[in-house]
């Protein structure tokens, strides 16, 4: 009958070295960092059922570049916690330096302005008009028409800025009709007070 410690060694003992497998997860890490950048914003703004299976899949593949031949509880809490100690010091550092925030994660890239679409650039990013009519209507517009600039995030994320007739009344607006509204109630109750 094996004892609690010859139960528990396996599951401790991590079969290489943690430093190999700090590096190891740096590297993964950076690879997989270049290779998204390199895919582009479509990939990030909307995750399609084939996209999914590719992410998932690439979580897989990439699995024994990282740990190694390790099945350890403590090699895979060092290499998540390295992975997680990587990611938040890449997030700060891209947010201090703004030239390794470009880098990284790229620039606003402009799809529509002025009302028209600029399907050059729609092309060159893989995206499709239909999809980005939606994205126009789920924020607010009929269409493109409507529409100043229509731009993609680095994140992924599509941003509509509607013409100014065509946006949303927001409190300012409802305020100043308001004031309109308390004016010509005010002028009409002098009115009719001056009636016979």
């Amino acid at each position: 009958m094996r004892s609690a410690h010859d139960a528990l060694t396996p599951l401790l003992h991590s079969d290489i070295p943690y430093l190999e497998k700090a590096l190891r997860t740096i590297a993964v890490y950076v690879l997989i960092l270049v290779l998204l950048r390199i895919v582009g914003k479509r990939q990030l703004a909307q995750l399609s059922t084939f996209d999914l299976v590719v992410m998932l899949l690439l979580a897989n593949v990439v699995q024994n570049a990282v740990i190694g031949p390790d099945n350890s509880v403590a090699g895979a809490a060092f290499g998540a916690a390295v992975l997680l100690a990587v990611n938040a010091l890449m997030d700060r550092l891209a947010a201090r330096y703004e030239w390794l925030g470009r880098l990284l994660e790229g620039t606003p890239t402009t799809l529509a302005r002025d009302g028209h679409w600029l399907t050059p650039v729609i092309r060159r990013n893989g995206l499709r008009v239909a999809d980005l009519d939606a994205a126009v209507r789920h924020q607010g517009g009929d269409d493109v028409t409507e529409t100043t600039e229509v731009t993609l995030e680095p994140s992924g994320t599509l941003v509509v800025q509607l013409a100014e007739p065509q946006q949303s009344a927001d409190k300012q607006d409802i305020a100043a009709l308001q004031a309109t509204l308390a004016t010509l109630t005010r002028r009409l109750d002098a009115l009719t007070a001056r009636l016979p």
